[in-house]
């Protein structure tokens, strides 16, 4: 029998709550923190099938949350492209070539960056164990397109923004390629074992209307039909965060199964506006999950009775936080564990 986040991802809305947390496999663990101490740095750790497969089940045996999503980077995509990728100790990562500076027909694609990739699948598959939910993912071609054009990550993403601006078509042809390449290796991880997928689009709210519209719901939508097609019954998580009050039109026209929320979303705005039965994931803010208390309770409570009407997949706004104490998982585990739908 599927588990129980495959189950709600599905459209199932039963008593209890499945719950995974973004970057739940990370640096917040003591024993994620000493592996990275043995191994180095984080991209050798991507690229190392057993290290990575190691890391996501970590927070399985630790914690038992419903789903294991991939130790990875959404940065994955732009290096199998061709740029080279490098992650600086204090400054973030880096991708050369910039797009700004240069064209996509400068790289050269070296697809066998994501075979180690797809091994770690295999093997998270093999030990994840039945009831548990295998989560692949990739950045949405909007967010990944903005690290691919600027090469770094940026406040307001001004680089790829004016070039979607100043030369519309040569922006298009880079989410086009993302969107293409983003397609077989969501299809590749599904092959090798994902059960679900989720598209992060971390950037999504600098955007005006239309250009959401032309740059992250389209492209989008293309992903999840070509999916839909190659991987029959994989449900796909849309995680569009900032996104406000264009979600209702993202979920209507992206076709995604589930829809990611983050913190700023009022979840008694979203029971109300979101289409009717649409699966939904989120929100509690990761500071909050940071801070603990009284406080964390109540507001886990409030976001599990908001969405008791609809299926939902507990998670928070972001990704976890790095000093987030393992105390306060397990106290937040404690909360969604004990509730019910009434």
């Amino acid at each position: 029998m599927p588990g129980l986040l495959l189950r709600t991802l599905k459209g199932e809305n039963g008593p209890e709550r499945p719950i995974w947390l973004m970057r739940q496999a990370g640096r917040y663990l003591p024993e994620y923190r000493a592996l990275r101490a043995e191994k180095g740095g984080f991209l050798a750790m991507v690229y190392d099938s057993a290290a990575a497969a190691e890391i996501t089940l970590q927070p399985i045996r630790r914690f038992g949350f419903d789903g294991a999503i991939l130790f990875s980077d959404i940065l994955i995509v732009p290096h199998a492209m061709g740029q080279d990728l490098q992650f600086l100790a204090g400054e973030g990562p880096q991708l050369s070539p910039r797009l700004v500076d240069t064209t996509l027909e400068a790289l050269s694609a070296v697809p066998e960056r994501f075979q180690p990739i797809y091994e770690t699948v295999r093997l998270v598959r093999a030990g994840l164990g039945a009831g548990r939910t295998l989560l692949g993912f990739a950045g949405s071609p909007w967010t990944v397109a903005t690290y691919m054009v600027a090469g770094v990550g940026s406040r307001d993403q001004h680089d790829a923004r004016m070039l979607a601006y100043t030369d519309p078509a040569a922006f298009c042809a880079i989410i086009d390629a993302i969107v293409a390449v983003t397609i077989d290796y969501l299809a590749g991880q599904v092959a090798a074992g994902a059960e679900a997928v989720q598209l992060f689009d971390s950037w999504s709210g600098s955007l005006a209307p239309a250009e959401f519209e032309r740059w992250v719901i389209a492209p989008t939508a293309k992903i999840v039909t070509a999916l839909r097609q190659r991987c029959p019954g994989i449900p796909v998580i849309g995680f569009p965060k900032g996104a406000g009050a264009k979600l209702p039109v993202y979920a209507r026209e992206t076709g995604i199964d589930a829809l990611g929320l983050d913190e700023t979303v009022d979840p008694l705005w979203a029971a109300r506006t979101l289409p009717e039965g649409l699966p939904v994931q989120g929100n509690l803010d990761p500071l909050l999950l940071a801070a603990g208390g009284e406080e964390l309770a109540h507001q886990a409570r409030r976001i599990l009775d908001a969405f008791a009407g609809r299926p939902h997949v507990f998670n928070l706004g972001h990704g976890i936080g790095q000093e987030t104490p393992v105390a306060h998982v397990e106290q937040l585990l404690g909360a969604v564990r004990g509730w019910r739908r009434p």
